[in-house]
């Protein structure tokens, strides 16, 4: 595929297959192994992609954001989640467990210096990341911006997004009793860690369910179900850490400490129409941190495959080649 006829022809589409060349489960303590895969070429500019949720896992697909010839590619499964193991397992499992884990995983490939690229939670966990270790990143490429502040928790799971999909919203909160919606956070995680197997399925195919629907601008209602082990370790995980804030100390802390970062080059790319991350925290982001740019795609909803944001997304690594 020639990809040299210029950046706009270069963002119109994603690199092809890319498979791994290095495959591996890392032991990072308290009885959690972390699956981590590197490809693409094993002499390039280092690039670690952060997945969203938290829960999420990587896929294939995130990998073909970057030119194989150029990057070397570094994915993993958080916590928890994909082939990490134990699967859905909320025990020593916070923000700063997987801030160790990164950690971890650059100093066992022998990483000086990446890239981070991370979207939604992943941007969250980039930016954390970056705050604690400023000195092992390169450039911050992100989308979807979540900022782990209340107001973002409340806008989606206390009626903010749901007027606009009432319909969705009612599926969403009808399997709670009245008297508990209003903590919508908390009583779905008394029932995803209820210990009963079928409750906790069907509370975590809902939890999932409501955000999956919202993700993308052409989404027309709720898809079928998602399978039954990912919408377990997607929904407990995310509840799980939405508990808890994100074990930050404070309500706003990323941006509280974005001058830690301000010296780091870093690109922004945000839907529009992003209904699960609205664009007022990119802008905020941005306003906050100097030596970034922003982009927001217009006609463009949440999910990394939206078709402006993916052209955006390669047509920065491209630049940055």
């Amino acid at each position: 595929m020639d990809r040299s006829a210029g950046q706009k022809g270069a963002a119109a589409q994603l690199y092809p297959r890319i498979d791994p060349f290095d495959q591996r489960m890392l032991a990072v303590g308290d009885g959690h192994s972390v699956y981590v895969e590197q490809c693409g070429n094993p002499d390039g500019i280092p690039v670690v992609v952060f997945h969203g949720g938290p829960g999420g896992g990587c896929s294939p697909s995130m990998r073909r954001y970057f030119d194989p010839e150029t990057y070397r590619i570094v994915l993993f499964d958080q916590r928890g989640c994909g082939r990490s193991r134990p699967h859905a397992s909320v025990d020593d499992n916070t923000t700063w467990h997987l801030v160790a884990d990164i950690e971890l995983i650059r100093e066992t490939l022998g990483i000086d210096r990446w890239m981070v690229f991370g979207g939604s939670w992943g941007a969250t966990l980039a930016l954390i990341y970056a705050q604690s270790h400023s000195e092992a990143v390169r450039h911050l490429i992100l989308r979807g911006v979540f900022l782990m502040t209340q107001s973002e928790l409340d806008w989606f799971y206390a009626g903010g997004a749901g007027r606009f999909w009432p319909d969705v919203w009612t599926r969403f909160v009808d399997p709670v009793p009245e008297d508990e919606r209003h903590d919508l956070i908390a009583a779905y995680n008394r029932r995803l860690f209820s210990g009963d197997s079928a409750v906790e399925t069907r509370f975590a195919r809902a939890w999932t369910s409501w955000e999956n629907t919202l993700a993308s601008i052409d989404t027309d209602g709720p898809g079928g179900d998602s399978p039954a082990d990912y919408a377990r370790a997607f929904a407990r995980l995310e509840n799980h850490y939405f508990t808890h804030r994100g074990w930050l100390d404070q309500d706003g802390q990323i941006l509280t400490d974005m001058d830690r970062i301000a010296h780091i080059p870093g690109h922004i790319v945000q839907g529009r129409y992003d209904m699960i991350c609205p664009p007022r925290s990119a802008w905020r982001l941005h306003d906050r941190w100097p030596a970034s740019t922003l982009r927001i795609v217009p006609r463009a909803g949440h999910a990394l495959s939206e078709p402006g944001i993916s052209a955006a997304l390669v047509g920065i690594t491209d630049e940055l080649r």
